[in-house]
């Protein structure tokens, strides 16, 4: 096959399969996983039907391994087709929304650093906007920016600081909301030897009253509240920490220990390591786990879904597989702004995912932890790197620099109907808030939801408090954290991964354990964030009993609603 060039036009391409066909989406999902699957990813016929899951697929792949020349009835295009469609590998929820639309921007997130000048700021705000309106994240690391009060030769005047150009990129995210109803995801990171890191740590310190308008309503709007935060630490940061003699030892205590204390009360910021190898790689996606030293670098994402495969056969054509399919999207793609192409052709960063690795292990009887034979699977995992070099070969293109990342996978991860990422079965039971465009509003909904592993267990006979989930598991927290060390060794990007705990700690004794057993395994994780229960408002997730939830999956519920309209039941 000859090499593509790197963007390609298509016209809005509809698959030919057959609705009635045995891979059609009513015998597979469920109707919670159908519901978000038709809100977010589904085209529209002109009909006003949705497409089904199997037409998605199709969609997705032709156009995506077209880019490389791949179509119906290659080997590799059918084998690739059918793991799709199986729920085995799902692309990125880019790929699934933009595959085929005359405008197919596929890849999910920016990667961007601010520079320190007018120039700078005004083309990070076009930046931000033109990545955002594609349905792309973005994350910036604002560390080249002057701190606040700083004078300002040219004019006389002072700086703003990075949190002023932080806020103002937030204000764009709450103005763009791709398709209608996707929310913008913004993330920002700051050295922690910024001069205004101190109140960077504090920036999202709402007030009481600010509070209680999010409880009352999530979207209602707040400083920085599009927005994720970390602290980046590189090399020095823990050369500091462990030598009293090191000119910035103070400093470095002062400035983890006051993490330490946000983190575990409100649940930000989180840390952003990147030391060794990785050094100089502060550049984070909005959820952090794709990460590069380049600005304008961009994040290529898909997942394995390690619970529906069986054998370490097919593991090794999954990777081989979700492999080409992330090869072809770099080609593929369409991109927010031209600074990207460039930097696209020299990395070609791809963020081969995994998912349902929880499930993986509940299947088998384990625990969520290191496991040998789940080592054996990770692998295999690794040979990613084999597969890009011998496709980009194959096609005249430009090695990836890396290939692994494990994103969260939200919303994919309803729709393969498992774990999400390396995170465990989030509850058995819970209730989840989302919203979608109205015809004159949006309207905000939730449906209740037990957890399809979970099911599948309660189902096969096991009590649903037997099942180890995200809430048993916050009361063991170095679990949780060992895990994510340990997956890490074979992963060349981050894991985006969330460690959850059973409420905000706020006694200094349980900090200070917190605070020493994360600084045993800090530098040789990428990054970690955590979320104590209940620390904001209008939490999109919530925990519930199993028998509030069983038997109304599938409901739509209207949030401040009385009265059945439509179908809709208000609660």
């Amino acid at each position: 096959m000859t090499a593509a060039l790197d963007s390609i036009q298509t016209k809005e391409t509809w698959p030919t399969s057959n609705a009635d066909e045995t891979h059609d989406e009513p015998a597979q999902l469920s109707p919670f996983a159908r519901t978000i699957f038709e809100a977010k990813y589904a085209m529209r016929r002109d009909d006003g039907s949705s497409e089904t899951w199997a037409e998605t697929a199709e969609r997705a792949v032709s156009n995506v391994l077209g880019a490389l020349g791949y179509s119906s009835g290659d080997p590799d295009y059918e084998a690739a087709l059918a793991l799709v469609r199986e729920r085995k590998f799902i692309p990125g929820g880019r790929y699934l929304y933009a595959s085929g639309r005359d405008l197919h921007q596929t890849q999910n997130c920016l990667l961007m650093r601010a520079d320190d000048s007018r120039e700078g700021w005004a083309g990070l705000m076009r930046r931000a906007g033109m990545a955002l309106m594609t349905g792309a994240g973005i994350g910036v690391d604002y560390s080249d920016v002057r701190e606040a009060g700083a004078r300002i030769k040219k004019t006389g005047g002072e700086a703003s600081g990075p949190i002023a150009l932080m806020n103002i990129i937030n204000g764009i995210g709450r103005g763009v909301m791709q398709g209608g109803s996707r929310r913008s995801a913004i993330w920002a990171g700051l050295s922690w030897k910024h001069p205004d890191v101190m109140d960077f740590i504090r920036c999202k310190d709402w007030s009481q009253e600010i509070r209680d308008l999010k409880a009352a309503d999530f979207n209602f709007p707040a400083a920085m509240d599009m927005t994720n935060i970390s602290v980046l630490l590189d090399d020095e940061f823990f050369e500091a920490y462990g030598n009293a003699d090191h000119i910035r030892h103070r400093r470095a205590h002062e400035v983890y220990w006051k993490v330490v204390s946000k983190m575990t009360t409100t649940g930000e910021p989180g840390f952003s390591i990147d030391v060794g190898e990785n050094a100089g790689e502060t550049l984070r996606n909005a959820c952090t786990e794709v990460t590069s030293a380049d600005d304008d670098d961009i994040c290529n994402l898909g997942s394995i879904n390690l619970a529906r495969i069986e054998t370490r056969e097919e593991m090794a054509e999954a990777v081989r597989l979700g492999t080409l399919f992330l090869l072809a999207g770099t080609v593929y793609s369409h991109l927010p702004y031209d600074e990207v192409h460039a930097v696209r052709s020299r990395n070609r960063r791809l963020g081969l995912g995994l998912m349902g690795v929880h499930e993986w292990l509940l299947k088998r009887g384990k625990p969520y932890g290191p496991d040998r034979e789940l080592g054996h699977w990770l692998d295999l995992y690794a040979g990613s790197d084999f597969w890009a070099a011998t496709y980009a070969a194959e096609h005249g293109l430009t090695p990836p620099v890396k290939t692994r990342a494990i994103a969260p996978t939200g919303t994919i991860g309803i729709i393969a109907e498992t774990t999400t990422g390396i995170e465990p079965i989030f509850a058995v039971a819970y209730k989840r808030r989302y919203k979608t465009a109205g015809p004159l509003v949006d309207i905000h909904q939730f449906q209740y939801v037990v957890d399809p592993t979970a099911k599948r267990l309660v189902d096969g006979g096991v009590r649903p408090e037997a099942i180890e989930d995200a809430y048993t598991l916050s009361f063991d927290v170095r679990r949780r954290v060992e895990f994510q060390q340990w997956v890490q060794q074979w992963v060349d990007h981050g894991i985006s991964s969330t460690i959850n705990l059973p409420a905000p700690l706020t006694d200094p004794e349980d900090q200070l354990s917190f605070g020493e057993m994360l600084m045993e395994h800090l530098p040789r994780l990428r990054g970690i964030t955590c979320y104590p229960d209940g620390a904001r408002g209008g939490q999109p997730l919530s925990v519930v009993p199993y028998a509030q939830a069983v038997g109304q999956e599938g409901v739509v519920f209207e949030e401040n609603e009385e009265t059945c309209v439509g179908g809709v039941c208000g609660a």
